[in-house]
């Protein structure tokens, strides 16, 4: 009996652990959304208050222009660079690593492996340099193309592919070859079906990735025409000053998408986490 009572303790004692550490990660998200609603005065003079004083959309008709920009330029923007860069960044993840598998050996695939490995280790922040060069000698400054480039490099959605591809059995490929399937085809018609899972979550990834990247896009842009919503965030501040509304309520038009996309797919993002974990 006294073990029940100390085991069904230490389970209240877990529940409640986890709502504290819960409550301490969404009251910030919280904040931010209530802080959308009151003005900057009332942010300042009581910075706590759990709830606005009253319900105003004012301040979404403020942020309508930012920089001279309309605030639906930067959505498009935002919702075509990350989708664009997220099929192309899944798609040529998917083809090297599977090239990387199927032929170790080829010296010039080791290299790209240990690229991949570099990217990882150096942050973006040293790589804007060589970036800014290698966009202007290819004539992509400024241009949709230039940004959708850099954002679709993803090492992490690379290893993940690399792991699920190195557990598939060979028989499994050979099999497809015997019966006079080409490599393309052993590919999409037999390796990608099996990978779905991992398919569904380098997609979750790198969408939720891209979509927060500003650094990239400022190195490429030229202009405010090709700038996403992180980008507006932060010039929303040097334009509003001190309009801690304003930032606010484009703070949760920013996250909110990602959000709600997240807790869709996160079932997904798991399953497939798992499954390259149990094959790697």
């Amino acid at each position: 009996m006294n073990r029940s009572h100390h085991t069904a303790a230490l389970k209240v004692l877990a529940v409640a652990a986890g709502l504290l550490v819960s409550f301490l990660c969404l009251y910030p998200y919280w904040w931010m959304l209530v802080s959308a609603f009151r003005t900057s005065e009332a942010i300042l003079s009581s910075p706590l208050r759990p709830w606005p004083e009253t319900i105003s959309f004012d301040v979404f008709r403020d942020i309508a222009q930012i920089g001279g920009t309309p605030l639906w330029r930067y959505v498009l923007n935002s919702l075509f660079i990350t989708t664009a860069s997220t099929v192309a960044g899944v798609f040529v993840s998917a083809l090297g690593a599977y090239a990387l598998v199927r032929r170790p050996q080829f010296w010039l695939f080791r290299l790209l492996r240990l690229g991949f490995l570099m990217t990882i280790m150096y942050p973006y922040m040293l790589l804007v340099i060589p970036v800014y060069i290698v966009m202007y000698k290819l004539g992509l400054l400024g241009s949709y193309a230039g940004i959708v480039m850099f954002l679709a490099l993803g090492p992490i959605q690379f290893f993940l592919f690399e792991q699920f591809f190195r557990g598939i059995p060979k028989s499994v490929i050979e099999a497809a070859l015997i019966d006079g399937a080409r490599e393309w085809q052993v590919l999409f018609m037999v390796v990608m079906p099996l990978a779905m899972p991992i398919v569904a979550t380098a997609t979750v990834i790198t969408f939720l990735l891209n979509w927060s990247q500003w650094l990239p896009v400022m190195v490429v842009s030229r202009s405010p025409d090709t700038f996403t919503l992180p980008v507006a965030l932060m010039n929303i501040s040097g334009e509003l000053g001190v309009n801690f509304q304003g930032i606010m309520a484009l703070s949760v038009l920013t996250t909110l998408p990602v959000t709600l996309f997240f807790l869709l797919a996160q079932r997904r993002v798991m399953t497939g986490m798992t499954a390259g974990a149990v094959k790697g």
